[in-house]
């Protein structure tokens, strides 16, 4: 089993001042040939035989690393979705906060690509929150770039496979003034855009570009976090044009 402290890759455009969150893989299992039934309701294709179970308990890791898996066996994600209300409140403890399932036509694929997906997971998915004394509000969210898009998250961003994306989440005021800074830090595109609340009561988006481009989109976002759990009452304060 990888030792997720002593893989942790932390992205070098990050700011200082976070401490990451590594998910948990919940459940891991896989159907070698899957009743042609259950395979129809799942959304299989009709080469696809073989079926993989994920649980985890952060749902955008896991979306970012379902795609992962696409680009290293073949594989597709026939079923992804987020749990209402979080793996904080998850219906049994295999739950976590989301179900994803690959499909294809030979179980050593699925095998393959859960491998690949364990992996992407354990070292480079995962939520960050800031280090106490950083902020006085520590709330956890996503700034995450894949360089190169698989099939999966660049259909459900609308862009082409192999494409740069900033997967960029977090709860809904931060999300809101976060993508906006994001929006404005560098050349980047609104790919798709995940107004709060979510199932799980967070928000964010997609924003492609360059590789350089969404690394500093993702920076500004990360940077924009830590200003509001620093300063969440900021406007709260009247306007000078009232004051006597």
């Amino acid at each position: 089993m990888i030792n997720v402290t002593e893989h942790l890759h932390i992205p070098p455009w990050l700011p200082a001042g976070l401490e990451a969150l590594p998910p948990t893989l919940l459940s891991c299992r896989a159907i070698p040939f899957a009743d042609p039934a259950l395979r129809r309701e799942l959304g299989c294709a009709a080469h696809h035989a073989s079926l993989g179970l994920v649980t985890a308990d952060q749902d955008d890791a896991l979306y970012a690393a379902l795609d992962h898996a696409t680009k290293f066996a073949r594989v597709d994600v026939v079923y992804a979705k987020s749990f209402y209300a979080g793996a904080a409140h998850a219906s049994g403890p295999l739950s976590g906060e989301i179900l994803g399932v690959l499909a294809a036509a030979d179980p050593q694929e699925i095998a393959e690509g859960l491998q690949a997906l364990r992996e992407y997971l354990a070292e480079h998915a995962h939520f960050y929150k800031p280090r106490a004394g950083v902020a006085a509000n520590q709330p956890a969210f996503f700034p995450h770039v894949i360089a190169e898009t698989g099939h999966y998250l660049s259909a459900a961003a609308g862009i082409e496979p192999g494409q740069p994306l900033a997967y960029l989440i977090a709860p809904p005021v931060e999300s809101i003034v976060a993508l906006d800074a994001a929006l404005k830090a560098a050349d980047v595109r609104l790919c798709r855009y995940f107004g709060p609340p979510t199932e799980t009561n967070f928000g964010g988006g997609y924003l492609t570009g360059t590789l350089a481009a969404v690394e500093a989109a993702a920076t500004a976002f990360a940077e924009a976090v830590l200003e509001v759990a620093q300063s969440p009452m900021a406007a709260a304060r009247r306007a000078e044009r009232d004051r006597a």
